[in-house]
């Protein structure tokens, strides 16, 4: 075994540092002017740091000799250089480059001792207000804090970004909670999942056999298939499952009895799994429903959100409609205009307004061009002349924006429209103070998930109408459920289908293409008389696409004037070469590459002023939602913070915060439901044949609304088509409102 050596110094620069595993390059520099290359997983690392490193030399084929760090211990540097260093370098809330410049010229060595213990002497320093002197002193506390998590953590394969959230979420705790039950990180901080969590209890010394473990492991199964989509997964097969997740299949009972921590009674991982199952449903964490002999498990919550919706729903079909309609003069009304400037509906158009008004729950399908909104624009009308209050929402924001510019009348979103409440962590709006409205119009149907259509019926008063408008060709919803479709499969909600395509949408190539995808067919360049607002470029080879990108945003899009802002590139994926996180590094540097723009790295990635952004989960505490997409306005590098702009509405985002953005010059075609962009750049390769399928592809092309270009092989595009077997999701929705069906 190689001796390990031993060397000490002040950081220089840091050369790259990964936020997600902490690994580092960075350069020290020893007694003298000699430097050293350092590369290692460190726990944090800032210039002018004083580090003792143990380790060994290496010869990097590239860069030379280097010292590879297996351990590392800092210190407060003392010169004054370094401690101008070390405050500048973003470490300290409130402190840059600046503000340590000014604040080592006034107290000097003495500089960290002040910030410590008389920290009201910072406020003499030009530009510390009480403000900005109240934040200095907060962060410094919490780098102390967070700075003894992060060496804990060091060893156990935790990054420096997520000991930030550990010591936010559970403050001078951490170390104790995670000791105690390090399982408890994957329920409570967002981006540890289950695996990373099981890493750490292993490195503490958790038994692979433990209940904490097994129980967890249990949970993390159940994740997975509502992660697919999934509300409920067979329990043989869930058992059968956690086995595999938790390699516990080459363990015999003997390894079992051994082991210190051990129930007397189980005495064979089968029965581990039933003692945690168990406990689980003993604790209500989990319900089983049985059905033909077979037996599903899920979390109670997800249980409850689909029982709730069944019961809703039957109790709202049950209540008479209160309000005196006449039919008959509704009827002559919509199917004869009576001025030229009046809609004209068609007979499925009439139909579904009437449904809308003989119903207490409707649902209005269609795919584009068939005249959702015209549909929606008439029955606004017919409200207006019967005095009826109402409301338009949508699942997004995209999506409220395009039902306002269809109808002109105002539309928020579900989760603005029912406003959040902080002090609780549940929305205002619910069965005890319901929304005042005689009707509910919510378009893009086809995304909502169970949680979201639990929350919204909630608040939805039972004397009122509530018309659901989707297109049930489209994706299903990226979280778990299939509402829409479990909706119109009980038969429990009036459902009218708009088939007929408008005279005016049948020169549109887009329109008339996602029509034929949906059908099966292949997708036509043009047809006589029609808008040239489709186009497939054939491209054999992945690679050659970010050159088709560069030659559509620089010369393509400007034919059509189309802005690069008002265009977006859908992929199936995130991996490969082809997908999003490749597409997004290639067309950063197409269209925001200049050298002078402030920016911010994280975990590898430069987030730049301009830059468009995607949120990746639900903030209520930032009322931003999975899937909004803003841009990057400002970048404050001394708070180490930039600010969103989602659609004039400035968020502010600390640096710990930055995994839940992505760039969004590119987005998966599952995220851009419900989103209408001026142009849609499509690739489709076999590459992504694990998740090519119509409803996948008819997605992306409805997305387009002035132009839509599908880039790649002719056999991929095929193979998507012809797929129409999309996954079938295990709910159970349609059985709660057909059936008595219960969980026990």
């Amino acid at each position: 075994m190689s001796q390990f050596d031993e060397l000490t110094g002040v950081v220089g620069r840091v050369v790259f540092y990964n936020e997600e595993n902490g690994y580092a390059v960075f350069v020290i520099q020893l007694k003298g002017t000699d430097t050293v290359t350092v590369k290692g997983c460190i726990p944090t690392i800032q210039p002018g740091q004083q580090v003792s490193l143990s380790g060994l030399w290496v010869m990097h084929p590239k860069f030379g000799r280097q010292f590879d760090a297996k351990t590392c211990t800092s210190n407060i540097p003392n010169s004054i250089l370094g401690l101008k260093k070390y405050l500048g370098s973003g470490l300290i809330k409130g402190i840059g480059p600046v503000y340590a410049e000014r604040l080592v010229d006034k107290f000097g060595s003495n500089v960290i001792d002040i910030i410590e213990n008389q920290p009201e002497k910072l406020g003499t320093v030009p530009g510390i207000g009480p403000k900005r002197l109240e934040v200095i002193v907060a962060a410094w506390q919490d780098q102390k804090e967070i700075s003894k998590v992060m060496i804990f953590l060091q060893d156990k394969g935790v990054s420096t970004t997520y000991a930030t959230k550990i010591y936010k979420k559970y403050g001078q705790e951490s170390i104790a909670l995670i000791t105690e039950n390090p399982y408890r990180l994957a329920d409570d901080i967002w981006g540890i999942g289950f695996k990373k969590a099981d890493q750490i209890a292993q490195n503490l010394g958790f038994e692979k056999t433990s209940l904490k473990r097994i129980t967890s492991g249990v949970l993390f199964v159940i994740s997975q298939e509502l992660n697919n989509g999934h509300l409920y997964i067979e329990l043989e097969n869930l058992k059968v499952k956690t086995i595999e997740i938790l390699e516990l299949s080459g363990i015999n009972d003997s390894e079992i009895n051994n082991e210190s921590n051990n129930n007397s009674g189980n005495t064979s991982i089968a029965l581990k799994i039933k003692s945690a199952l168990h406990n689980l449903y003993s604790s209500e964490k989990i319900k089983l429903v049985s059905l033909d002999n077979e037996h599903f498990v899920t979390l109670s919550q997800y249980y409850f959100s689909e029982k709730n919706i069944a019961t809703k729903i039957l109790k709202l079909n049950e209540r008479t409609i209160r309000h005196d309609f006449d039919i008959n003069d509704i009827y002559n009304k919509i199917r004869v205009p009576k001025h030229e400037r009046d809609l004209e509906l068609n007979e499925e158009q009439q139909a579904g307004i009437l449904s809308c008004f003989q119903n207490k729950v409707s649902v209005i399908t269609g795919g584009p061009g068939t005249g959702k909104t015209t549909l929606i624009k008439k029955l606004l009308e017919m409200l207006d002349a019967h005095n009826l209050v109402y409301k338009l929402a949508a699942p997004t924001g995209r999506a409220a924006k395009r039902m306002f510019e269809g109808t002109g009348r105002h539309a928020a979103t579900i989760h603005r429209m029912l406003e959040f409440d902080f002090t609780n962590f549940t929305f205002k709006h619910n069965e005890q103070n319901a929304l005042q409205l005689d009707f509910l119009i919510v378009d893009e149907a086809s995304m909502i998930d169970v949680f979201l259509a639990n929350s919204l019926l909630k608040a939805v008063p039972f004397d009122a109408h509530i018309v659901f408008i989707g297109d049930i060709y489209q994706l299903p919803s990226v979280g778990a459920g299939n509402f829409l479709k479990d909706l119109i499969a009980s038969g429990k909600a009036a459902s009218i289908c708009l088939q007929k395509i408008f005279r005016q949408a049948q020169d549109s190539m887009i329109v008339v293409n996602a029509h034929r995808i949906n059908n099966g067919e292949f997708p036509l360049s043009s047809m006589p008389d029609s808008r040239k607002d489709f186009i497939y470029i054939k491209e054999d080879n992945p690679e050659n696409v970010p050159m088709h990108l560069e030659s559509i945003y620089k010369k393509g899009l400007y034919k059509f004037g189309i802005s690069h802002r008002d265009a977006i590139v859908l992929v199936p994926m995130h991996r490969g070469s082809v997908g999003t996180q490749k597409l997004n590094y290639d067309l950063q540097n197409i269209l925001n590459n200049s050298v002078n723009i402030k920016k911010i790295s994280y975990s590898g990635v430069d987030y730049k002023i301009g830059d468009p952004v995607m949120q990746l989960r639900n903030n209520y505490d930032k009322n931003v939602f999975n899937g909004d997409i803003g841009n990057i306005i400002d970048i404050n590098l001394e708070d180490r913070e930039l600010i969103v702009d989602f659609d004039g509405r400035a968020v502010e985002y600390d640096y710990s915060d930055l995994n839940e953005l992505v760039l969004a010059y590119s987005v998966s075609i599952h995220k851009s439901q419900g989103s209408e962009y001026a142009a849609a750049i499509v690739p489709i390769f076999t590459q992504h044949f694990t998740l090519l399928q119509r409803n996948l592809i008819y997605t992306a092309i409805t997305r387009a609304k002035k132009l839509c270009i599908f880039i790649g092989q002719a056999r991929a595009i095929a193979m998507a088509i012809k797929n129409n077997k999309s996954l079938v999701r295990k709910t159970f929705l349609k059985e709660y409102l057909t059936t008595d069906l219960q969980a026990r």
